[in-house]
């Protein structure tokens, strides 16, 4: 396998030698390595195999990343940044792909490591929550002028609709016999059907807006600085064109929750409104400037959107018998959808407050 590695290695445009390529964290989608350099003049760079199963035209991925990583760096440079530093930097291959597939078909990409950086796996304070929003806030206004066509490389990703479609299907085949048993679970989502058609209706007419989404807004895709400063968004393999309230809603979705998303015991969970306010006024501090009303207007209600699409798919994964979300047991599905959807109930008891901190943050920046 080392040799293997090691000639992935040599068909990118590295600087230095190569001294070790070893595995580096554990990543839920891709396998992930960091390729030491003996060189104290040349980076250590990341090399990942990308899941083609989860990512079915990898191409069209990288060249989006590109794309993106390239427009950040024009801002970054302008700004007086480090583009180094601020922005991830995809190394080439030696015939200019930004990816090499190797002969069992497996595809691979290289970007510049950057060292000297912290990263949480949670944010657990208002103070990092702020930092969390204003990271996320800061990638969405630097590309808020973007104007060329992404691929979508996720089709129907937090499209409702789309989801409907397939939860109608799932209940009318119901394939494993497990519809009658939840029924009051179905009435869940059933509810508030409407609310959410309503909802993706103004994005499908643009009355939300399209712009270019990181889809994976967990504040371990954020580096910080050694002073805790946010310093570059990373992770941009879902990155595409969406409404950017699909960002702010998954990120309330992951950091407000006090308990698990797989929580047994829903007396733990519940939506924190002191990280809710303390994200979204690091969020609004980047981003009011080019929002319009309307995405003002339903910024608190995608918390409650991402979750119940959340609830959704855990609930309709579990009716078709588990074949999207590995499972630990045969309820675990469904403890994901009881779970979340405490998550959703505790969003809609707090949702005037939700809405009356977003104004709050507009109108001191008005």
């Amino acid at each position: 396998m080392e040799n293997k590695l090691n000639n992935i290695c040599k068909q990118f445009r590295l600087e230095g030698t190569i001294l070790s390529v070893k595995p580096l964290g554990e990543g839920f989608i891709n396998d992930t390595l960091l390729i030491t350099t003996s060189e104290a003049t040349a980076p250590n760079y990341i090399l990942q195999r990308k899941n083609k199963n989860i990512f079915q035209d990898i191409p069209a991925m990288m060249d989006n990343i590109y794309r993106v990583t390239t427009h950040l760096k024009e801002k970054i440079i302008a700004a007086g940044g480090d583009p180094m530093r601020e922005a991830m930097t995809i190394i080439p291959t030696h015939d200019g792909k930004f990816y090499y597939q190797d002969e069992d078909g497996e595809y691979w990409a290289v970007c510049v490591f950057i060292d000297n950086t912290i990263a949480y796996q949670k944010a657990d304070t208002p103070e990092l929550a702020y930092q969390g929003g204003k990271g996320i806030g800061k990638f969405q206004s630097m590309l808020s002028d973007f104007k060329e066509p992404l691929a979508d490389i996720l089709p129907g990703f937090h499209n409702i609709r789309y989801r409907f479609k397939q939860w109608d299907e799932t209940l009318a085949k119901d394939p494993v016999g497990r519809k009658a048993a939840v029924a009051t679970e179905i009435q869940w989502i059933e509810s508030r059907r409407e609310e959410m058609l309503h909802f993706w209706e103004l994005v499908e007419k643009g009355t939300i807006p399209t712009r270019v989404t990181h889809n994976d807004t967990k504040i371990n895709n954020i580096l910080f600085d050694k002073q805790g400063n946010v310093l570059c968004v990373i992770d941009l393999d879902t990155v595409l064109s969406s409404t950017c309230l699909n960002d702010y809603g998954d990120a309330m979705r992951s950091y407000t929750n006090t308990g698990l998303e797989d929580d047994e015991n829903l007396d733990n969970v519940s939506m924190n409104m002191d990280i809710f306010r303390g994200y979204t006024q690091g969020y609004l501090s980047e981003t009011a400037s080019f929002l319009n009303q309307s995405e003002i207007d339903y910024l608190a209600f995608s918390a409650k959107y991402i979750t119940y699409e959340q609830v959704l798919r855990f609930l309709m994964d579990y009716i078709d018998g588990d074949h999207y979300y590995k499972v630990k047991s045969k309820e675990h599905n469904l403890v994901r959808a009881r779970a979340q959807y405490k998550l959703l109930q505790s969003m809609e008891a707090q949702y005037t407050q939700m809405c009356e901190v977003v104004k709050e943050e507009i109108k001191k920046r008005k």
